[in-house]
């Protein structure tokens, strides 16, 4: 049994994350929402997840505000996949931040998104310090996405 974070979605979350990905299939950016798509890691199939696209400082990053989700293990392992938005398809290739990395991005998502991803903070606030940004950093996975070369997704 892993020890990694991990909070199961409810069905409010599966009914709100299904509404936002056919705004988003639709080519309707909800403050930013994209699909990610990846490939599974075990299938190979395509899998699909609406996700929230943080630029932040001239870069883009995913965060995952549930911790270790499927889509967090199949990028982990596919290392690429696409963001889309209706008809677009924009391939991409990441890098996983280390714990040390993560605050200031942490603090920027909390700060966009606090209206939706509150309660996965689970008591950290839109005005956490960066000491408890760092303190929940490990159960919190983020991504920063590269441009794709040739090849890859």
């Amino acid at each position: 049994m892993s020890d990694r974070r991990y909070l199961r979605p409810t069905a409010i979350d599966r009914a709100f994350n299904g509404v936002m990905a056919f705004l988003t299939r639709m080519g309707i950016s909800v403050y930013g929402s994209r699909v990610l798509a990846v490939r599974g890691r075990k299938s190979g199939a395509w899998r699909t997840v609406p996700v929230n696209l943080l630029v932040h400082e001239g870069e883009r990053y995913l965060v995952a505000p549930r911790g270790e989700t499927e889509w967090v293990r199949n990028m982990r392992v596919a290392a690429s996949g696409e963001l889309r938005l209706g008809a677009t398809r924009k391939p991409i290739a990441i890098t996983e931040l280390a714990d040390a990395e993560k605050p200031p991005i942490l603090r920027a998502y909390v700060q966009k998104w606090w209206f939706e991803v509150a309660r996965f903070f689970e008591g950290v606030t839109r005005d956490a310090s960066l000491e408890e940004l760092r303190r929940i950093a490990p159960g919190f996975p983020v991504f920063k996405i590269r441009p794709a070369t040739r090849g890859r997704a």
